[in-house]
């Protein structure tokens, strides 16, 4: 059966950029009006009083400094905290096929082969923007691109778990080539009414191009992946197709992105860093020999912790990319920009890791090796 190769991959930024300064204005002017509005009950101990956020305690909890955002102007209107993205005529390319094709069109530039060589498009994120019609065919169809298409959506996940899927269709012969997609438009379900959470998720596109060994020029060959899956309610978003039919909780703030922080990191840094040991040790691969870490961008702490744990010591600079810092929490696509921006200096036979983790639980490992 053919191997697989990691062939290209692109980078879709939005146009805005909203800073934690920004933010932190939003949020602070809305805690004000807010707790002014309810000052009576706030006395008698009937409403409990909002507390403000800052740049700090964004920074320490998170190491998020920036992120982009398709829609900005939403976002810092204190009566409005949240993207203003008019829908679009059915005629029109939705907004999240349109990123998409931007970061599409970057990998298949850099592959520099032409699109019919491929024979699926993966559309694998959190945020879907409908059910129905698949978001992946209305790529496959603005890139003129034959075969099959369809959308997963294992959340924050969702990039390794592509890659395996696109590399098992290359295995069984299915297909030369896969582009899988991850757009993510997070701010759409994100709180930003929410002190623990208003800061955590920017807007961003990436693209995976997946290809036959035996036909690829270059690239990283795939030596193993793997993924695993266990249930847990700490990291949420319960909006979905039965929302209307319980009227009466259209507004809760369970039907937007929703996690217990602590929680998550005491249980998710363990299960991923014993994962990533035991799958390197299945493949003969020794973790202090990964020259690099491209881990998903959830938390900085999160990030440095699973790093000492896999390599046994404090990462060396650079050796544990971060991008945490100018693009907050991209869901889907953040381990995909860390490897995409940052997988220069390796010779071949060079070894590295792309792994991400969220919600479900959910992990996907993906080592790859410089051709």
């Amino acid at each position: 059966m053919p191997d697989a190769v990691i062939a290209a991959t692109g980078l879709y930024n939005p146009p805005f950029t909203l800073s934690n300064a920004e933010l932190v204005e939003t949020f602070n002017a809305y805690v004000a009006r807010f707790n002014a509005a309810n000052a009576e009950a706030i006395a008698a101990g009937e409403v409990e009083a909002l507390i403000g956020s800052s740049v700090e305690f964004i920074e320490k909890a998170s190491g998020i400094k920036s992120r982009y955002v398709v829609d900005k102007t939403g976002l810092v209107d204190p009566e409005v905290m949240r993207p203003s993205i008019p829908e679009r005529p059915d005629s029109e390319i939705s907004i999240l096929a349109e990123i998409a094709v931007a970061a599409a069109r970057q990998a298949i530039e850099a592959w520099g082969k032409p699109v019919s060589r491929i024979g699926a498009v993966i559309c694998a994120a959190s945020n879907m923007q409908r059910a129905y019609p698949a978001m992946a065919i209305e790529v496959q169809q603005a890139l003129g691109i034959d075969g099959f298409a369809f959308d997963m959506n294992v959340a924050c996940s969702s990039a390794t778990f592509g890659i395996k899927t696109a590399a098992d269709y290359i295995a069984t012969g299915s297909v030369d080539a896969v582009l899988m997609v991850n757009p993510e438009i997070t701010s759409g379900h994100l709180n930003f009414r929410d002190r623990d959470s208003h800061f955590i998720f920017g807007d961003v596109a990436t693209a995976v191009i997946v290809e036959r060994a035996d036909e690829a020029e270059g690239g990283w060959d795939i030596l193993g992946t793997r993924l695993k899956t266990q249930f847990s309610n700490n990291i949420r978003n319960n909006f979905g197709f039965l929302n209307r039919g319980a009227p009466e909780g259209a507004d809760k703030a369970d039907k937007l992105f929703v996690q217990e922080g602590r929680k998550v990191f005491r249980e998710v840094v363990p299960m991923v860093s014993d994962m990533i040991v035991e799958h390197a040790r299945d493949l003969g691969v020794e973790p202090t020999s990964l020259k690099r870490l491209w881990l998903h961008q959830a938390n900085i702490n999160m990030n440095e912790m699973i790093g000492r744990r896999v390599l046994g010591r404090d990462p060396a600079p650079g050796e544990n990319v971060i991008i945490l810092d100018e693009y907050a929490n991209t869901s889907s696509a953040g381990s995909i920009i860390a490897f995409h921006k940052a997988n220069d200096g390796f010779a071949a036979g060079d070894l590295g890791l792309i792994c991400s983790f969220g919600a479900g639980y959910s992990a996907g490992t993906v080592f790859v090796r410089k051709r």
